[in-house]
């Protein structure tokens, strides 16, 4: 019986798949990280979109820009305020008041993250 060879892998095999794996792994996760990046992004162009129309659809119908982000709830505008994706947290937006001192509510909303896109531009500027 010392003539038989032993089933299973040898050390030499799984060294060289674990290699592969490890380089497969380098080209993955970067895109994978960029993606989720993206998509992130993605929420937070469409959460600050969703604010400036429902602060808009308030004014239409008001004259009047909100007080608050929360009377947008409140009045049926909007479900929930959003969580900032990118600052991960609702009370990170930054509200931008109207000029008219008779009417200083919310005019416009802007994102309170800090950093940049992968385009370049700054969270705030959007």
């Amino acid at each position: 019986m010392s003539g038989r060879r032993r089933n299973g892998f040898t050390l030499l095999e799984l060294l060289v798949v674990m290699a592969i794996i490890a380089t497969l792994l380098t080209i993955a996760v970067p895109r994978y990280f960029k993606s989720l990046e993206r998509s992130k992004e993605a929420v937070l162009r469409q959460d600050i979109a969703t604010l400036r129309d429902s602060i808009d659809k308030f004014y239409g119908d008001t004259g009047k820009y909100p007080a608050t982000m929360d009377m947008l709830v409140e009045r049926k505008y909007l479900r929930a305020i959003p969580v900032d994706p990118i600052a991960k947290a609702v009370d990170k937006w930054v509200v931008i008041h109207a000029d008219d001192p008779d009417d200083n509510g919310i005019k416009d909303v802007k994102s309170g993250a800090e950093g940049a896109s992968l385009d370049g531009t700054a969270y705030a500027t959007w």
